[in-house]
């Protein structure tokens, strides 16, 4: 019992407990596994699909109550009560959604499905807020980086799940849908005591937060060699459970550094100095003219009368959005394209490594640039948006091989804004209210899903196949949405250099209470 309290007041015991939590919370990735059986055994049409989708979208992003739950709650058990929170929500959903598609309960309405799928994915906000928050306030000298981490892990939790799926459940879409109901919410309720806020700097956090990038990046690599190794193997019951157990042991594996920051850990008694200086200097930045000089930990609605917060949320619409409207219908463009089932599968495994990728990189490339160069991350969000557009410009293309090209880019962009938008709204904002803040930016993720989702992808795939056809084939069924989505991510590009300038001096002070070490 006494080693259990020791690991669970270090900052480092946080950190894996957080990453654990992260690697199984991301089941919203996997909806094209399960979509097809939600489909079929309601009866949906593509627009019904569509929005169905939506309201995983609303509840995997619309996060503003799990921001105020942490906030609200002191004492050190916010974490708790939020992960808490979110376990309930995450088996009930899920659940409802298993006993659905199984007719274990009388078929739902399509409205109390999308309140099922919405509780579902309105977990996922609980889960990534408790460990985010956490990890910022745990490692405020480096939140790009841990921040990218944690998204990474998030981002990498589809993959993570789908192989688990193969390993016990292949060719089962009901019951993955039960395994998503019970595994995240163990895994929460068994670690939320590890998931604490430490006040602490022990000098040489860089290099442990680098192991965890580099864990990051091996089971990235793993998981993108065995998803192009099932395009040419069929791998085997035995061989499937060989793969899980390595990927087990990759997952594992940042106990290493737990063990190592504690036999290494040498207390002394400025060790709240970096933290405690981070914290004064940016409560104390004084408020001048708040169109261009953001306070440092101001709440919500403070936030929400700069012009700044509006300009990231006009942002966050159209990069998330367009971003979510592509692996919402992941499934359905491969099948218009003559994909098989294994193909659109693995495009949707490999969609969650590109978007590991996004986040992770996103995180480690702008905090290098902004301690080493000075450069404002804003500028990130304005690359990865032009790159975003060019993607979807080669989906609508539908030329062979244009929608493994077109999610590659779109799926890492989409993912860089993950990691880039809590960050920059950490820097802007403050840390005491970041929770609520950054989940309030990101209800524009559902925000632009809805207008391009639902109400242009999925109405003008109906329209193809208003003739009668069941399932529309060919280049023409998504191709104009996908030029419109590309047009979108160009107004976002623009919005986005927009928020460049207007943050550019803001950075410049930013830098002066940054550790640049």
């Amino acid at each position: 019992m006494g080693s259990a309290i020791y690991f669970r007041r270090d900052k480092w015991a946080a950190m894996v407990a957080s990453v654990w939590i992260q690697c199984t919370s991301g089941s919203s990735y996997c909806f094209g596994i399960y979509s097809p059986l939600i489909k079929s055994t309601q009866s949906y049409d593509q627009s019904t699909l569509d929005s169905v989708a939506f309201f995983k979208d609303v509840g995997a992003n619309i996060g503003v109550l799990s921001g105020f739950l942490y906030s609200s709650i002191a004492g050190g058990k916010n974490s708790m009560a939020v992960l808490s929170a979110g376990a309930v929500q995450c088996f009930a959903g899920y659940f409802l959604m298993w006993l659905s598609v199984t007719g274990a309960v009388p078929r739902p309405s399509s409205s109390l499905m999308c309140f099922y799928m919405f509780l579902a994915a309105h977990s996922q906000t609980f889960f990534n807020t408790a460990d985010v928050v956490t990890a910022v306030e745990n490692f405020p000298g480096n939140r790009g980086t841990v921040v990218g981490i944690m998204k990474g892990f998030l981002g990498l939790s589809g993959a993570v799940l789908v192989h688990t799926y193969r390993a016990f459940f292949a060719g089962n879409p009901s019951s993955f849908l039960l395994m998503l109901s019970l595994l995240p919410t163990l895994v929460s309720l068994l670690l939320m005591f590890f998931v604490r806020v430490h006040h602490t700097d022990e000098g040489d956090d860089l290099k442990y937060l680098n192991t965890f990038s580099f864990i990051s990046m091996a089971v990235a690599a793993y998981l993108m060699l065995v998803i192009i190794g099932e395009d040419f193997i069929t791998f085997q019951t035995p061989i499937r459970f060989l793969i899980f157990s390595f990927l087990l042991v990759l997952l594992l594996s940042p106990l290493t550094i737990l063990l190592k920051a504690q036999l290494s850990k040498n207390e002394n008694p400025s060790e709240c100095s970096l933290h405690a200086e981070i914290r004064l200097l940016e409560a104390t930045n004084p408020p001048g003219n708040m169109d261009r000089e953001i306070a440092g930990d101001i709440n919500l609605l403070h936030a929400m009368r700069t012009c700044e917060f509006w300009l990231l949320f006009l942002v966050m619409a159209c990069a998330m959005g367009s971003g979510l409207a592509t692996v919402n219908n992941i499934s359905q463009i491969g099948a218009s394209l003559g994909y098989s089932g294994m193909e659109t599968s693995t495009l949707v495994s490999l969609w969650s490594i590109w978007n590991f990728l996004g986040r992770f990189g996103a995180g480690f490339i702008s905090d290098y640039f902004l301690r080493k160069k000075g450069c404002a991350r804003p500028i990130f969000i304005a690359i990865t948006l032009l790159a975003m557009s060019f993607g979807h410009a080669v989906i609508s293309s539908g030329l062979p091989g244009s929608l493994h090209l077109g999610s590659v880019l779109v799926g890492v962009c989409y993912g860089a804004q993950w990691s880039l938008m809590p960050t920059i709204t950490s820097e802007l904002f403050g840390i005491k209210y970041f929770g609520t803040i950054f989940n309030a930016v990101a209800i524009a993720s559902p925000v632009g899903s809805y207008v391009l989702s639902v109400r242009l992808v999925g109405y003008v795939y109906d329209i193809e196949t208003s003739s009668g056809v069941e399932a529309c084939t060919g280049k023409h069924c998504f191709a104009l949405s996908f030029l419109v989505m590309s047009f979108v991510t160009m107004v976002g590009f623009a919005v986005s250099l927009v928020l460049c300038c207007r943050t550019r001096e803001i950075y410049k002070k930013f830098m002066l209470i940054r550790p640049l070490s």
